[in-house]
């Protein structure tokens, strides 16, 4: 599992994910996003998730928890290219609204839209 991690304007984080995510790999990211969530400019996390072939429970509760932590400083997130199978299961989280499909650099102005509202 690999993963980048690219800021915008201190307020939107990109996340890629890459290859396989699963309990392992979501304790590191989980910590690292969420030491950024607290030092308090982040309002938007967008997963970019078009290379990501797997994703078990664990990474379903990784971007949840970060949702949560996000809501709690008026954050929002976009799951950005998700593969039809984990938009079967987002849509089963209750998570479909949340969901895009297109270019970063398009849901980074749909997050600036949304941010600066």
């Amino acid at each position: 599992m690999n993963y980048e991690i690219n800021m915008h304007l201190d307020t939107i984080a990109v996340i890629r994910l890459y290859g396989e995510l699963d309990h392992h790999a979501t304790e590191k990211i989980r910590d690292q996003i969420s030491r950024t969530i607290l030092q308090g400019s982040l309002k938007t996390i967008i997963w970019n998730l078009e290379k990501l072939n797997f994703m078990d429970s664990s990474g379903v509760g990784l971007i949840l928890g970060r949702m949560r932590e996000l809501r709690a400083v008026n954050g929002q997130t976009i799951i950005l290219n998700p593969s039809n199978t984990m938009k079967k299961i987002f849509q089963f989280s209750g998570m479909s609204s949340l969901m895009m499909d297109g270019k970063e650099k398009d849901a980074i102005m749909h997050a600036r839209g949304i941010v600066n509202g």
